[in-house]
């Protein structure tokens, strides 16, 4: 099977995204680390790394289906940040870019009825949804909950849950 180059110009530009989003991920949970922040950093990290996968498979497919991954120069992310509802309004920005990407390889994939590619991208499209409804949430929460030091000790303990979530949820996958 060959892929039709437009499709697979859409794919590796997406492949930027991807690995950009892994180093953001990375970037940000330095930077609760060294703000004390463990749980945070933790669920940064679990980020980071389902965003490799999420590069890998982009990668894998392009070439299986005959095209010719190339792997993206990324530039330097984002690495201080003005508090914790920063890091996540950014994470739900880069999600939603992400998304929006997905969204237009569908399109040019079924305008050039590749349909192949069409069907790998719905668990995208799905995981997508689930990351945005997240951050939407997480920004609310945040919102909510508030500034100060016993919030912000509070905010730490549900990103650790969330962390403790995501592990459940790959071992899952991993069945």
């Amino acid at each position: 099977m060959i892929i039709p180059k437009e499709v697979e110009k859409e794919l590796n530009e997406h492949l930027a995204l991807e690995a950009g989003a892994v180093f953001s991920y990375l970037a940000t949970a330095a930077w609760c680390e060294k703000e004390g922040l463990e749980g945070c950093a933790k669920f940064f990290h679990k980020q980071s790394d389902e965003e490799h996968l999420h590069f890998m498979k982009f990668f894998d497919y392009i070439n299986e289906v005959g095209g010719h991954a190339i792997v993206p120069a990324v530039k330097q992310p984002k690495i201080d940040f003005k508090d914790v509802l920063e890091t996540c309004q950014l994470a739900l920005k880069g999600e939603q870019k992400v998304t929006k990407s997905i969204y237009n390889i569908i399109k040019v994939a079924k305008e050039n009825e590749d349909h192949a590619t069409v069907d790998f991208l719905r668990f995208f499209v799905d995981e997508q949804r689930e990351e945005e409804v997240q951050f939407n949430r997480i920004v609310d929460k945040i919102k909510l909950i508030g500034k100060g030091a016993q919030s912000l000790y509070y905010i730490d303990k549900e990103f650790e849950k969330l962390a403790t979530r995501k592990d459940k949820k790959e071992d899952k996958t991993a069945e």
